[in-house]
């Protein structure tokens, strides 16, 4: 799948560099079991998220190929601020 400058740069945009990512289904893929999570390293030219997995592996997403979601980053607490 080929997307389009515009697109590319809007996928780049949504998914930079240190996004936490959960997969859910990854096309063409049995050993990347629903629920691995993983790192987004950059999203390439061709729009693909370059990922750094947790199960120690390095496999490209497909955004509209392939199915996952973004983690949320957790909210600091007021405990953690200092004064």
């Amino acid at each position: 799948m080929f997307f389009d400058h515009r697109k590319v740069q809007r996928i780049k945009a949504q998914y930079p560099g240190g996004t936490r990512i959960q997969l859910h289904s990854m096309s063409g893929e049995a050993d990347m079991p629903s629920g691995l999570t993983g790192t987004v390293d950059f999203v390439d030219d061709a729009g693909q998220l370059q990922m750094t997995w947790d199960n120690g592996r390095s496999l490209a997403l497909v955004p509209g190929e392939d199915s996952f979601s973004v983690i949320p980053r957790p909210e600091q607490s007021d405990l953690s601020k200092r004064y």
